[in-house]
């Protein structure tokens, strides 16, 4: 049996952090689209604003998984949210049940943060993703389509603001 253990990103993981996003990146096909900065990443997470937490997932003492989370806020609930942005176990350590401790750990937060949801998306072709959340009584909110405006797009328009 193996031993699970979970603690808070600290500055000096963030080395480790970028390896992990760059592990889902390539995991997800998506490796072209990874352009983080170190220094700003450190700033984003530990600086005097953090924008994001991060839980760092071992196991037998060895990082073996990630969480970075983040509040948002519904309206109609009237209380703030986890999001989930990015959740990801390296393939030895799969099966192990250190997804799953990653998840309760962030339910818990919500819950005892007061928050009404914890929320996260997942690529329509990850069936082992899929599978996984709704065997843990997940459920897809099939009738949001998400938008993202990023790049030129967002620029364009916030150069209308002025």
């Amino acid at each position: 049996m193996s031993k699970l253990s979970l603690r808070p990103a600290q500055p000096a993981d963030i080395s480790l952090i970028l390896d992990f996003i760059q592990e889902l990146a390539e995991y997800e096909r998506l490796s072209d689209q990874v352009v983080a900065d170190p220094l700003l990443m450190t700033e984003h997470l530990f600086g005097p604003r953090p924008f994001a937490e991060v839980l760092i997932g071992e196991v037998d003492g060895e990082a073996a998984g990630f969480a970075l989370f983040f509040h948002n806020y519904s309206t109609f609930l009237g209380r703030p949210g986890i999001y989930l942005e990015d959740l990801y176990v390296r393939p030895a350590a799969r099966g192990a049940g250190l997804g799953k401790a990653l998840l309760s750990e962030l339910a818990r937060l919500a819950v005892s943060r007061g928050c009404g949801r914890l929320e996260w998306s997942v690529l329509d072709w990850n069936q082992p993703a899929i599978g996984f959340y709704e065997s843990l009584g997940a459920t897809a909110q099939d009738e949001w389509t998400v938008y993202r405006l990023s790049g030129t797009a967002l620029k364009a328009l916030a150069d209308q603001t002025r």
